[in-house]
């Protein structure tokens, strides 16, 4: 498997310098200050790839291209920002890089409920509260009929929490949920988001009476339309599952188990309409098997993230280490290389440890527990072919 990195451009305190340093061999990027629904031009492109180039690296994967709030939704610019988004996929594969992640999650991207969860060791990873959530819902956004996606005792513990819960940490819960995260992998949320729960409530709203169903039927339409443009152009779709991978806020999610990944590849059954395997979403869903998906979707999966979760009974979920948890990246490190090898995979969501406690990276993409965990997984990765 090729070492692949996520790299947020030049503003990214993270050299190319540092990367090369420690193994990296591709780089994982985009075109950060595009505009979602712009087209992204042959000159920025090529603009980007020299400069990688010029450290001895090469530009393997991006991540993301992302798909426009408008064409999930089916709104009336649909077709144009379609259009705008064959253009950047021609041009992208015209300039070699044949590898493309894209998402369909509707409104919000991966979701977290603390950024700074410290474990017994001193480090910090990112953990997701399921009755902190649904305070969130209930009680932040006043979703209405929000208590009924809960139990009866989820509320209950939901309605203790809103006694104790301080405006402190009300306010830490928008920028976790919606702010911090979202700002750097969203663009809805980028800049100097003032209002940020209206903002999100009025996103909310454009998916009303959009079920899980028409969901899918918009994503079939964008396939339809983008797919045969990647298979001229040599280039691999990816999707990525829904991060956890069940419905939240009352939006469907289509890309969280095995039955939606099927209907994905069978909507458009051609090699370029493939997969991004993210062990780490998936196994953030106790009903899937991590390892007998990738079994199943190894040979139509064209990039894979190595990062692995533990979950509680209760929904709640946890990085967990990279050689631990449900992920079992060791078992899918021998499928992948025995059914498709060669393929780009990154670690990703390190723990946060040492002084990059004191930086403000990313959440999940601070340098050092990315490199503890890619020294853990390289280690696997020789064990594997040498075996």
């Amino acid at each position: 498997m090729e070492k692949t990195w996520r790299w947020f451009g030049r503003k990214d305190r993270i050299t190319l310098d540092m990367l090369r340093q420690i193994g990296v061999e591709g780089i994982v990027t985009s075109l950060h200050d595009v505009p979602n629904g712009e087209i992204w031009t042959s000159e920025a492109i090529e603009e980007v790839k020299s400069y990688i180039e010029s450290f001895g690296l090469r530009w393997s994967v991006v991540e993301s291209l992302p798909v426009s709030e408008s064409i999930k939704y089916g709104g009336p610019d649909r077709d144009r920002l379609i259009e705008n988004y064959k253009v950047s996929l021609a041009n992208l594969g015209k300039a070699g890089i044949k590898t493309v992640v894209y998402n369909f999650m509707p409104v919000i991207d991966w979701i977290r409920t603390d950024l700074n969860y410290k474990l017994p060791n001193g480090t910090y990873t990112l953990f997701f509260d399921k009755i902190r959530f649904a305070y969130f819902d209930c009680y932040i956004l006043n979703r209405p009929d929000a208590e009924n996606d809960y139990s009866a005792e989820e509320m209950e513990q939901v309605n203790e929490l809103k006694k104790t819960i301080t405006d402190e940490e009300r306010n830490e819960l928008v920028n976790t949920i919606i702010v911090k995260t979202q700002g750097f992998v969203n663009e809805n949320f980028k800049g100097n988001v003032s209002k940020p729960v209206e903002l999100f409530n009025d996103l909310l709203a454009l998916y009303r009476g959009i079920d899980k169903q028409q969901l899918r039927e918009n994503l079939k339409y964008f396939l339809n339309e983008v797919v045969p443009v990647a298979q001229q152009y040599g280039v691999n779709l990816c999707i990525h599952p829904d991060d956890p991978p069940f419905p939240v806020l009352g939006l469907p999610r289509i890309v969280g188990n095995t039955e939606d990944i099927e209907w994905i590849l069978k909507a458009v059954d051609i090699p370029n309409n493939g997969f991004t395997f993210c062990a780490g979403s998936l196994s953030s869903g106790l009903h899937n098997d991590v390892p007998a998906m990738a079994q199943k979707f190894a040979r139509r999966t064209h990039f894979v993230h190595l990062r692995s979760t533990d979950v509680a009974e209760n929904g709640n979920f946890i990085e967990a280490s990279h050689l631990e948890g449900r992920g079992h990246l060791v078992e899918l490190v021998r499928i992948f290389e025995r059914e498709h090898p060669g393929l780009p995979m990154r670690v990703d969501h390190g723990k946060l440890m040492l002084d990059d406690v004191e930086k403000s990276d990313n959440p999940g993409y601070s340098f050092y527990g990315r490199m503890y965990a890619l020294a853990e997984v390289s280690g696997i990765m020789a064990a594997v072919r040498n075996s």
